[in-house]
């Protein structure tokens, strides 16, 4: 029996189910074959189904001439994402965007008043002169003004480079100097826990060393005194005062509006770029379609503006109508009822957390969920990274009263959101997927490319998506890049996403962790060699290696392995002042839960690192598969005297 099954009111409201009824598919296999099969008619409906704004409607649905890494969508289209956002279909006095801070203050929005802002600021952004195809970094909190910046910049045609609020100045400027960026746009800080916590000198010291920075934007979040810089203006400076009649910048649909950086297991973070006519399109489509998100609903999703679905929740949750509630804190401040306080003050009805902060709530008990009316709550979400029993059944017991589903849903920065989810249409099983999200062609395939079920393979995708990332930015538009290597280079024409998966009898998807070495720490994701840096920048530290254990709150956790220079010796106080050098350059949220010392790391002959070794050993797994590359056998050895207890 599954958990959950969709009553008649679910059922009668889906648009989904609609949606397909209206096409002549009775069920969800039909409609997702028709997904996966006829892209040109399933997308066009698709765009009449979400009601896109066009300046110029398109010529075809895609263009895969090239090959499908590198298929292009909606040809000769004229499409900016922010006419679509800022429609007021249900009158301008709707709320747009309701804004609540850590430290109570709520404010609420309407979509004619956000309308104006966001042209007030793309104005002054242009008077200084930013326009299109500039990239501008957005270093905000989830904010109100940080929901406008995002907007304006698409609005002026420009691209956005959003930046995680917990990062240091080196992982911001790294990511700046990628792109070239032109401006950056910040805070001057945030709260967190009661404290300030200042994000102004963070930025000066980040824009110090990315000489391409012309202007540095500061909004007020706390008013707190900082000394001002050359290239500086405030933002209350920035606004004009005679936007009402400026149209948007008309893009095409392969325009690039944002360029997200993913780190991945080696090398730099990757900045993946997207176009107005694909992340915000998959974006609006799966939260009408999995999500079933309508005109008048509210959403809270937990996030920040660094993480994809911070940019998921702006461009798709205003696209379709709803409201958007932007919280900048914490989930458990003052207290474990927070999240359910908000639900029940701003009739919240879609509600988005992950795991890691599920676990943490777990902590209180049940008593701060049953405090408020959670009566408004429609649909459950979740997102980042798997599910453990005990936590999927708490939320959906507890918050949901067993009557609401968890929409599960899992893809990425690169996908643009998922590649497999849930319904509201169909059964649900904890932790699990219904299989694919409509119009995503997954599979999951053994080491041949083969389709399996019932065993633990590759997830994969056979077809190509409007939000699929046009490439990396700077890559080769061709075969040698890493865009190509990542994600097509093991099966011609098949995307390869990284995540272990299973089918299991009864048809229900589940994704079993990464099978590269990427971390997702509380559900996000960063590349070893980030971290691997951050240590050696250490003067102690002469080699990294990082790797994921498992962590009771957090899901993952990082746990550090250095070789140290001659001379030095491992010792508590030198483990405590690596992480801290760690923490100083990612940011607290990525200190490793503990720092090693080895003589040596296992590596291949030619010198590279085996993490996955490295992790099995220290997890004390017997079988740590195929050895026959390693150079230095004894290293294993090593590490396994360290094994986790």
């Amino acid at each position: 029996m599954p958990a959950w099954t969709p009553s008649p009111a679910y059922l009668n409201r889906s648009r989904l189910r609609a949606f397909a009824q209206a096409h002549g598919y009775a069920d969800y296999p039909s409609l997702l074959r028709w997904s996966q099969t006829d892209l040109d008619g399933f997308w066009r409906a698709a765009d009449r189904d979400l009601d896109l704004v066009w300046t110029k409607r398109y010529d075809s649905v895609l263009d895969d001439s090239r090959g499908i890494p590198w298929t292009t969508w909606w040809t000769g289209g004229r499409i900016n994402y922010v006419n679509t956002a800022l429609r007021t279909r249900l009158g301008p006095d709707r709320i747009a965007v309701i804004a609540e801070g850590e430290e109570g203050t709520v404010r609420r929005v309407s979509y004619g008043q956000l309308r104006a802002d966001v042209q007030a600021l793309a104005r002054g952004l242009a008077r200084l002169g930013l326009g299109k195809g500039d990239r501008i970094g957005i270093f905000m909190p989830m904010t109100y003004d940080c929901v406008v910046a995002v907007l304006a910049v698409g609005y002026l045609g420009a691209v956005y480079i959003p930046i995680f609020s917990g990062y240091a100045a080196d992982a911001i400027a790294g990511r700046l100097r990628d792109c070239d960026a032109v401006a950056l746009i910040c805070s001057d800080g945030f709260f967190r826990r009661g404290q300030v916590v200042p994000m102004k000198e963070t930025a000066d010291a980040a824009v110090a060393t990315v000489p391409s920075i012309k202007h540095v934007i500061v909004s007020e979040r706390v008013a707190r005194a900082y000394t001002p810089r050359p290239r500086e203006v405030r933002w209350s400076d920035v606004i004009a005062r005679d936007a009402a009649a400026w149209a948007p910048e008309d893009t095409s649909a392969e325009d690039p509006f944002m360029v997200i950086y993913t780190s991945g297991t080696t090398g730099k973070p990757k900045g993946a770029v997207h176009v107005h006519g694909g992340f915000p399109v998959k974006a609006a489509q799966d939260m009408a379609h999995c999500f079933d998100l309508q005109d008048g609903d509210v959403i809270l999703w937990m996030t920040d503006i660094g993480w994809m679905m911070g940019p998921w929740l702006i461009a798709g949750g205003l696209m379709l109508g709803a409201t958007i509630v932007a919280y900048d804190g914490t989930p458990d401040f003052p207290d474990a009822s927070r999240v359910w306080s908000m639900v029940e003050r701003h009739k919240i009805t879609h509600l988005g957390i992950s795991p890691t902060a599920i676990r943490g709530l777990m902590r209180s008990g049940e008593e701060p969920v049953r405090r408020h009316d959670r009566r408004s709550l429609f649909v459950l979400g979740s997102t980042g990274e798997p599910w453990n029993p005990d936590p999927w059944w708490w939320y959906f017991r507890n918050v949901g009263e067993s009557r609401c589903p968890i929409i599960n849903y899992s893809g990425g920065t690169e996908v643009s959101g998922g590649i497999v989810g849930c319904t509201t249409w169909t059964p649900i099983q904890p932790g699990s997927f219904i299989g694919p999200v409509p119009g995503m062609d997954a599979d999951v395939v053994d080491e041949s490319g083969r389709s399996v079920r019932g065993a633990v393979g590759e997830l994969v995708i056979r077809k190509p998506w409007p939000g699929m990332t046009r490439g990396f930015w700077k890559d080769p538009k061709d075969e040698s890049g890493r865009y190509f290597s990542t994600y097509w280079g093991r099966w011609r024409g098949v995307w390869q996403h990284g995540d272990w998966a299973r089918i299991d009898d009864d048809g229900y998807w589940y994704i079993e962790g990464r099978s590269d070495d990427t971390l997702k720490i509380a559900g996000k994701r960063v590349g070893p060699a980030e971290v691997e840096s951050a240590a050696v920048a250490h003067p102690a530290v002469s080699e990294a290696a990082a790797v994921g254990v498992p962590h009771e709150i957090k899901g993952e956790g990082i746990v550090v392995f250095c070789v140290l220079r001659p001379g030095r010796e491992g010792s508590s106080a030198l483990e405590g002042e690596i992480k801290d050098k760690i923490a100083e350059l990612l940011g607290k949220p990525l200190r490793p839960e503990a720092i090693r010392f080895v003589a040596q790391l296992p590596k291949t002959r030619n010198a590279k690192i085996l993490r996955r070794v490295i992790r099995g050993a220290y997890l004390g797994k017997q079988d740590l598969g195929d050895l026959s590359s390693l150079e230095n056998p004894s290293a294993v050895d090593d590490i396994r005297a360290l094994a986790a207890p």
